[in-house]
């Protein structure tokens, strides 16, 4: 009975020592990134003062109080709490297609364009992971430019990467 026990316990699966593994993308490409140091900025307050953002770079973006930000559209999502954290960025992206936005900590990420915001294609995220904590993809292949709309953070330095998603396999 006991050998059946023992091997019953090597049978089991051990739990994941990292918790950023268990995305359903492969996100190698941004897990690089998060390991990389950040090239800090300060997030725009409207989208005049929006600071440029490229695919392949970690940025540390330092938000305002969201109550001081002024959206190219209200974000899809109401604060959660009167002391979020928000900004904006302009997106700059050199071939239409679908992009991921990713970040280190639970807050609403839009992307808007032409006074609408893009609807997302997917998303995904993993609560004890950080690097990234979430995943969003949107197809930005239309009018230009592109506002990138942080919203709802709880802290007011957020780590932000923005890369091209791969094909999709069927």
């Amino acid at each position: 009975m006991l050998l059946l026990f023992a091997l019953a316990d090597v049978a089991l699966p051990a739990p994941a020592a990292d918790a950023c593994l268990d995305f359903k993308w492969d996100v190698s490409a941004e897990r690089a990134l998060f390991a990389g140091s950040p090239a800090a900025l300060t997030a725009g307050t409207d989208p005049k003062a929006a600071p440029v953002v490229v695919p392949n770079r970690l940025y540390a973006l330092r938000l305002a109080a969201q109550d001081h930000v002024t959206f190219a559209v209200p974000p899809a999502k109401k604060p959660a709490s009167s002391t979020a954290y928000a900004g904006l960025a302009t997106l700059n992206i050199p071939v239409p297609g679908s992009y991921r936005i990713a970040v280190d900590l639970p807050f609403w990420i839009d992307v808007a364009s032409n006074g609408t915001l893009i609807a997302a294609e997917d998303y995904q995220g993993q609560h004890a992971c950080s690097a990234p904590h979430k995943i969003v993809v949107f197809a930005l292949a239309g009018a230009h430019p592109f506002v990138l709309q942080l919203s709802s953070a709880m802290n007011e330095v957020v780590l932000v990467t923005v890369t091209a998603a791969p094909a999709r396999k069927l």
